[in-house]
């Protein structure tokens, strides 16, 4: 999938140098649309404010688009005017912020009061507005269609990937390729961190109410002891993944949530637990989704309780295309230089773009935020805050990677 001919260097150097050079000529506009959008986030699948941002600002500049995909969402699109093969590449940022207080004290602070963008989407958003910005520029330098998806509600299942690709979101493509790019805390301003294979787990919500009948805790013999009931199901539950699950295959189930509302002497009819499972293989994930019903429900059984079950739709694990984190990774090398290319280790968090590597060939790469003059805080807290000198590496490199891989 590189470039090859006789004069790829001469070609490279001068495509190099031309998005280098519009790179610093709107950069200031990329911080306005950075600082703009984090002084007015707003949380999963309420995006309205932020998709009108966008949306005005591409009809400003020229740029065919369709909104109100799968929400909020928003596609827009560029056809190349070369000559050649009628390949398709997509790009995808996404919208929405988190329910956090921001702590930091800048002048682009959140309006929002308890709604922060403390995951760097932000920043996202406004590097492919100034990406798309480039790439219809020079869209006499490629062939081909380049797609920018700007997509709501990643932070909050069922998943704004879903939804937009369930609302027909590539029903007039078919992406050869899909490229994401994230912040990342651990690398410097100017580096992009890359992994193939299955980078990230699924994310599935577990929901446990258990029933019984309460009462007086001096006189268990006349009560479901429903709190026990409850402890022994988390017991159980550690069980189900040290015992049933592949050892090979890594796996987390955790529980945040036991909510028993009794009293010192008081046995309640009701407890709730809520947790979060993460596979990292889809077979293995499958299999503990049967199995945390019927542990829960024979544990509970045992101690005469009953027990209700929820496990609403997850995310899938996100994969990174061997082959074309491969091709991506090394046309990052040839901007930036290799130094500046470094690797990410597997996590168990999640992405919902899990699901659009179902679907199709993809690539999640992650950006460096952290600085020499701003140290930026933990990702999801209220101390989050880019470097924004990262934001032109994040502008840069989906205008390169779109131009060379759709020559």
């Amino acid at each position: 999938m590189r470039r090859v001919g006789k004069d790829e260097p001469e070609v490279t150097m001068e495509l190099k140098e031309l998005i280098k050079q519009k790179t610093d000529a709107i950069f200031s506009e990329v911080v306005q649309h950075y600082q703009w959008l984090h002084q007015h986030p707003e949380l999963s699948y309420l995006e309205r404010v932020t998709a009108a941002y966008i949306a005005d600002y591409l009809q400003r500049e020229g740029i065919p688009f369709k909104k109100g995909i799968g929400g909020e969402g928003i596609l827009a699109t560029i056809k190349g005017t070369r000559e050649g093969s009628g390949k398709c590449m997509a790009f995808v940022a996404d919208m929405d912020a988190l329910p956090v207080t921001e702590q930091n004290e800048v002048p682009y602070k959140s309006v929002n009061n308890g709604v922060m963008h403390a995951c760097g989407h932000d920043a996202q958003a406004a590097s492919l507005m100034g990406a798309v910005k480039m790439v219809n520029d020079l869209r006499d330098r490629f062939a081909g269609t380049a797609l920018f998806v700007f997509q709501p509600g990643e932070e909050r299942s069922p998943g704004g990937a879903d939804l937009m690709l369930k609302d027909g979101l590539f029903s007039e493509h078919n992406p050869d390729l899909v490229v994401k790019q994230h912040a990342y805390t651990d690398l410097p301003a100017g580096m992009v961190g890359f992994h193939a294979g299955t980078i990230m787990a699924s994310a599935d919500e577990v929901h446990i109410k258990v029933k019984g009948q309460g009462g007086h805790g001096a006189l268990p013999h006349e009560l479901n002891d429903t709190v026990l009931a409850a402890s022994q199901i988390i017991v159980a539950m550690q069980q189900l993944v040290s015992r049933r699950a592949n050892p090979f295959h890594p796996m987390v189930l955790s529980f945040g949530k036991f909510i028993a509302d009794g009293a010192t002497n008081v046995i309640p009819g009701v407890v709730t637990l809520a947790g979060s499972l993460r596979c990292m293989q889809e077979e293995e994930r499958h299999k503990m989704l049967q199995l945390i019903p019927q542990i829960a429900t024979d544990t509970a059984a045992a101690y005469g309780c009953s027990c209700e079950v929820d496990l609403p739709q997850g995310y899938p694990s996100v994969i990174s295309d061997e082959q074309i984190t491969g091709h991506i990774r090394a046309l990052t090398a040839d901007l930036l230089g290799e130094k500046r290319v470094s690797e990410f280790p597997k996590r168990m968090t999640a992405d919902d773009f899990g699901f659009f590597s179902q679907r199709y060939r993809c690539c999640y790469y992650r950006f460096g935020v952290d600085g020499d003059y701003r140290k930026t805080g933990p990702l999801h807290s209220g101390t989050f805050l880019i470097d924004e000198q990262a934001l032109k590496t994040s502008t840069a490199l989906p205008a390169w990677l779109t131009l060379n891989s759709l020559k």
